[in-house]
Order: structure tokens, then sequence, then C-alpha cells
């Protein structure tokens, strides 16, 4: 069963797998930024939060995808939002596994 949820930067979507560890997929259009490096630095900042959050997300396959672009100014407010949009899903994920 895939579960998703989003919000105004991200939109993230999450189904069980039977690996016991949590993997990670990424969509950065060209309509949400033009320049590559705008795009690159979305992604490095989603893996790098994917990366020191892994231990608490379980056997799951996400895939992220981005919906507006932000830069340095606004990273810390985008990893936010990405940590409320995971937490929203762990709390689906308990509410419906009882």
């Amino acid at each position: 069963m895939r579960q998703a949820r989003s919000n105004a930067l991200f939109q993230v979507y999450a189904r069980p797998n039977d690996l016991g560890h949590p993997r990670l997929g990424l969509v950065v259009g060209k309509k949400v930024a033009k320049r590559a490096v705008r795009r690159n630095y979305i992604k490095r900042t989603v893996r790098e939060w994917f990366r020191l959050n892994q231990h608490q997300l379980g056997g799951m396959d996400y895939v992220v995808r981005a919906r507006l672009v932000f830069d340095r100014d606004k990273s810390s407010e985008a990893v936010m939002a990405l940590s409320a949009l995971f937490a929203k899903l762990a709390r689906c994920r308990a509410s419906s596994s009882s």
C-alpha cells in the first residue's frame, strides 16, 4: 500500500520493502529549477537529511519529489518541511498498523 504526503515544497511517497532498511528516490524536474546547479543542491540537501535520519525510517522505499526551488537561504525551512512530512508518514503508518 502506497502512502503519500505533501506540502508546498515536497511530495513524499512511501511503500514498504522487505529489505529492513530504507531507500530513497529523488525527483527534481526542470520545471522546478531550470539550472542543474539548483536541482543538484536540492538533491544534496534531501540526501543529507535522509542520511542523518535513515535509522528512524525502517524498511520503506521513499520517493521525494521537489515542488518548489529553494536555495541556501531557505534550506533550513526546507529541511523542517521535509522532517514534518516524514513525521506525518510515520504517524500514519503507526496508526494503520495498530
